[in-house]
């Protein structure tokens, strides 16, 4: 009996499985002090974040080495088995693969990052999380009018990013162009109409004017780009209505709500008070008068 137990406890296999439970629990307490005593005093939500992912990874590679080295004797014979298993996992899980293969492109390709708000897989959100698997979003729009967070939390491959284009509504250039037209009756004052337009637009949205003017002027610099026009801007156009007026601004993307919402408010304001000379037209039906019908009855 004490001699199997001897035979068992000074077995070399049963001592490299005792080094790599050891070594295991040994880097990964390491990895949770550095997370707790030097990640936490990170200033910065990002920051702290890509930190505590970092020291994550680095604690799975470590311990994939500490694996490996251990066994390095044992892996020359294991090749060609290992081969074949590769082959076969590998088309098993080639979905896997790519969303691996997808994250390396995210994390690399400056795709988007956590905290970027993005349109993937038909999915509009605010990025929350970048796994090695799936990004998670937290979701915007759908029955939730405006860009508005619904509170559904979505699951997206990383793959996705080699399957469908990807849109990031804060990356470069963190502004939207955004328009709301204004109806105005015929007859009335074009040119205070205009003019009111052009003047509630940069009492609103001209702040960000110069703003994302120097932001375009970084991206012309990067990438081949025409110049665009960043001041509010107001045109028209006549149907068989009304005068469709535009009022085109800037807005910083996640502020398209609350800004149309502010505009809107001021130019009701605005028309009210030019006492009937700008009107707000509305849908207006004229009803054609049937011709005199004149009837002869004869005896």
């Amino acid at each position: 009996m004490n001699e199997s137990i001897e035979k068992y406890l000074f077995d070399p296999t049963v001592g490299k499985i005792s080094t790599i439970v050891i070594g295991i629990v040994v880097i990964w307490l390491v990895v949770r002090l550095i997370q707790r005593n030097l990640l936490s005093r990170i200033q910065g939500n990002d920051n702290s974040y890509r930190a505590k992912k970092i020291s994550n990874y680095a604690g799975y590679l470590l311990t994939i080495v500490l694996v490996t080295v251990v066994f390095s004797d044992r892996l020359g014979g294991l090749t060609v088995a290992l081969g074949v298993a590769g082959a076969g996992i590998a088309f098993a899980l080639q979905e896997v693969i790519a969303s691996f293969a997808g994250w390396l492109a995210i994390m690399f390709g400056d795709f988007y990052k956590t905290g970027d708000r993005v349109q993937l897989g038909g999915i509009k959100g605010d990025v929350m999380d970048i796994g090695v698997l799936r990004t998670t979003i937290m979701e915007t729009g759908q029955w939730v009018d405006g860009d508005l967070y619904n509170g559904r939390i979505v699951l997206i491959a990383n793959s996705y990013v080699f399957k469908e284009p990807v849109f990031n509504y804060s990356g470069n250039f963190p502004f939207l162009w955004d328009e709301i037209k204004v109806p105005v009756q015929y007859g009335s004052d074009y040119e205070k109409a205009k003019t009111i337009l052009l003047e509630i637009g940069k009492n609103v949205a001209g702040d960000l004017t110069q703003q994302s003017r120097e932001k375009w002027s970084e991206m012309q610099n990067k990438f081949r780009l025409e110049d665009a026009q960043t001041e509010p801007m107001v045109s028209l156009i006549a149907n068989d209505n009304w005068v469709e007026f535009t009022l085109r601004y800037v807005v910083g993307y996640k502020k398209r709500r609350a800004t149309k919402t502010e505009l809107f408010t001021q130019i009701l304001s605005a028309f009210e008070a030019t006492n009937g000379a700008v009107k707000f037209a509305s849908a207006t039906f004229h009803l054609v008068e049937a011709p005199d019908l004149n009837v002869n009855i004869k005896k």
